[in-house]
């Protein structure tokens, strides 16, 4: 069994549909790996804002901000988004920015460079925050695929009934883990990091590590998606919460439909509500990491819960060829393609983004 403490990240955390039947690569170029925003919501068509819905090719989130700045004539500080997108993908995704009328919101239209073109600006009325969107669309190419067909059909019908573990992906824990080095020195004494974006990528990592080893623990136990007695339980796609009560036949048939999923922590400041056996699972991986533990608490972090299965909705695929295969599905904001990925290739992790912050 892995020890579950000693998950930084995914890379080398327990699979829960067995062992990965392929191998192949991913991101050869930036079309096999597209994602597009989904908002849940429709522009305002009036406003003080523009929304603006942007394709990016090659181009960071956050590049692509200062350069909409710039057209507009405003500070960065006031673009909007609601989700840092993968790098080396095709993408598309919403920013705002303030436009006081009498601007006609049509001239954002001509605003392009290299890596990105804007392709439909509307009126709204407010900016965007982080985790506005409802979802995200994804269609990956694997290219080089290697591994027999019928095991890999197998995962992939797998992951459509039961999902897969909800990892926070290796972006979350920055370059060859530097974000997690980062808040382990910190806790250990050494001085906090100087700039604000540091610290928080450092307590970031460190509630992301500590999730991703309770998660770990769940599937080498084989119950990361069944609810233990004490389960904090989530509502689907949402933030909601309750405890679990104990032999209750309406819960278990809403957790066989997806509609609720057992939850883990996200380490900070106040008590684990999960209770009985639930509460021992988390206490007994993250007592080791005490010092992440009461970093996180000492700097005022509410804690929080985070859903341990993924659904992975309207999940299909195709094989081109015999050595591509291509998987199209959705996933809720704050999750990891990677994730899924992780089911099905060796190498998976290697592949680095494959989500969002």
């Amino acid at each position: 069994m892995i020890d579950p403490a000693a998950v930084a990240a995914p890379g080398v955390a327990p699979r829960a549909h067995g062992p990965p039947p392929a191998t192949g690569a991913i991101r050869r170029e930036p079309e096999d790996f597209v994602v597009d925003e989904i908002l849940g919501f429709e522009p305002e068509g009036a406003g003080n804002h523009g929304l603006l819905v942007v394709a990016k090719r090659g181009a960071n989130t956050g590049w692509v901000a200062a350069q909409l700045a710039r057209h507009a004539g405003v500070a960065v500080r006031d673009v909007g988004f609601s989700g840092h997108k993968d790098r080396h993908a095709l993408t598309t995704q919403a920013y705002s920015l303030p436009l006081p009328a009498p601007f006609d919101v049509a001239q954002c239209l001509e605003w392009q460079g290299e890596g990105y073109a804007v392709r439909a600006a509307y009126r709204h009325g407010r900016k965007l925050r982080p985790g506005s969107h409802r979802a995200n669309r994804f269609e990956l190419r694997i290219r080089d695929l290697r591994g027999d067909r019928d095991p890999i059909e197998a995962c992939l019908a797998a992951i459509r009934e039961h999902g897969v573990p909800n990892y926070f992906g290796p972006q979350r824990f920055g370059r060859e883990g530097s974000n997690l080095h980062r808040a382990i020195a910190w806790a250990r004494g050494d001085v906090a990091p100087r700039e604000r974006s540091q610290r928080s990528f450092a307590l970031s990592a460190a509630r992301s590590y500590l999730f991703n080893a309770v998660l770990a623990s769940r599937v080498a136990r084989g119950d990361w998606n069944r609810l233990l007695p004490g389960e904090v339980v989530m509502l689907d796609g949402r933030r909601s919460f309750f405890i679990a009560e104990p032999d209750d036949p309406a819960l278990e048939a809403r957790r066989v439909a997806m509609d609720v999923h057992p939850s883990g922590p996200l380490p900070g400041h106040g008590d684990s509500p999960a209770t009985g056996v639930a509460r021992a699972v988390e206490d007994g991986v993250i007592a080791p990491h005490a010092q992440l533990a009461a970093l996180l608490a000492g700097e005022r972090i509410d804690h929080e819960r985070r859903s341990l299965r993924l659904p992975v909705r309207e999940f299909d695929w195709a094989f081109r060829d015999d050595d591509t295969l291509e998987l199209r599905f959705v996933l809720p904001r704050g999750t990891f393609a990677t994730a899924v990925l992780h089911e099905v290739l060796a190498d998976a992790w290697d592949a680095g983004e494959g989500g969002e912050e």
